[in-house]
């Protein structure tokens, strides 16, 4: 998505997750258009169409008894509806229900039942619903966790929806007026708290989804999120079902991060290769490039990773975030590389044009300075 929206996320080193390097790949690449919130970074999603559409899970209690008799113990069905009720007669008409059911008040048993009226089985003594209740009280627990989740957290008053951008708002226009409003308001409560909530953010997410999941921007708000979160596995279902959608591909250096955290290189590796890569923008193609470097070392394969990084523009004159993250990289596999004095330098070319400190590169360069002394 946008490219403001990964500013500020320190980098992982090599590896998703892990504090201060610069293997996680920003949450940038413009995918899906324009800027999610107010502040500018749009945010994608992603796959495998799992998401709710519409609301809740219906669970609720009662519904109709199927065929058979209710248990009764003399009296005859009269078949059809289930039947009315009339206070202080009982209910009639019902399948299995002899015509002198149980009244409200201080009532007898239904017909021919005994001691507190008929089982469903024609047992005796009250047990008759008690299966019934049990099936209904589940119901009731599964709904009040889908209702949650399609609830999703509470959205502050000042978020009126309009903040999102114009560009992600236009792909919501398909939906109701209220609907487009509640789910653009939980898209930009999600970007609000991506760096700071990030598992906030991600429930934000699931609720815009369960009313919109057949949107590609949805989607892949869900798959940033979730990332972010280290749902990996999530994220990678979601950023797919995205891709799918709208045919982007600048979710694929998430992606392969994504197939790093879940101990799957090979698979990384494979999707650093694919052709579309080439035609990356450069920061795009730089987080490709540190997420591949990265599979390299999971896979031990610590020259190979260096091959790739000096095939980057290390050297260019541009401050970008990006070329911070690549040349950090850079140093971080030096030094697994046992090239301490190289990696020293590098540190401190890092550090010399990180100026929002994204990464730990003057840290990292005192620490070396001793060990190389």
């Amino acid at each position: 998505m946008a490219e403001e929206r990964g500013k500020g996320r320190r980098p992982s080193s090599g590896r998703p997750g892990a504090s201060g390097g610069s293997g996680r790949p920003q949450r940038s690449s413009g995918a899906g258009g324009g800027s999610r919130g107010a502040g500018g970074g749009n945010r994608g999603t992603g796959s495998d169409g799992g998401g709710r559409t519409g609301g809740p899970r219906n669970g609720g209690t009662g519904g109709s008894s199927s065929g058979g008799s209710d248990g009764a113990r003399g009296g005859s069905s009269s078949g059809g509806s289930r039947g009315t009720y009339t206070p202080g007669q009982g209910r009639t008409g019902g399948p299995g229900r002899g015509s002198g059911g149980p009244t409200r008040s201080g009532g007898g048993s239904r017909s021919g039942g005994q001691g507190g009226g008929s089982s469903r089985s024609g047992g005796q003594g009250g047990q008759g619903r008690s299966w019934s209740r049990d099936r209904n009280d589940e119901r009731k627990v599964e709904r009040t966790v889908d209702q949650a989740q399609y609830d999703g957290p509470p959205l502050p008053e000042e978020i009126t929806g309009k903040e999102l951008d114009r560009n992600l708002a236009a792909q919501l226009k398909g939906l109701p007026e209220k609907l487009a409003a509640r789910v653009a308001r939980h898209l930009v409560a999600a970007t609000q708290l991506i760096d700071s909530d990030p598992e906030t953010a991600y429930q934000h997410t699931l609720a815009a989804r369960a009313r919109a999941a057949r949107l590609a921007v949805v989607r892949e708000a869900v798959g940033e999120a979730a990332y972010a979160a280290g749902h990996y596995q999530e994220a990678l279902g979601e950023l797919r079902a995205a891709k799918r959608m709208n045919g982007v591909t600048a979710y694929l250096p998430i992606m392969a991060d994504c197939h790093r955290a879940l101990g799957q290189a090979e698979q990384a590796l494979k999707l650093a290769r694919s052709p579309s890569v080439a035609n990356f923008a450069p920061e795009a193609k730089a987080e490709m490039t540190i997420v591949e470097a990265g599979a390299r070392l999971d896979l031990g394969q610590v020259d190979a990773a260096l091959r790739t990084l000096e095939l980057a523009p290390l050297n260019t004159k541009t401050r970008a975030s990006w070329v911070v993250r690549l040349r950090y990289m850079y140093a971080d596999v030096l030094v697994a590389a046992g090239r301490k004095k190289d990696a020293l330098e590098w540190f401190h070319r890092t550090h010399a044009i990180d100026s929002d400190e994204v990464t730990d590169a003057a840290h990292r360069a005192e620490l070396l300075e001793l060990e190389v002394d």
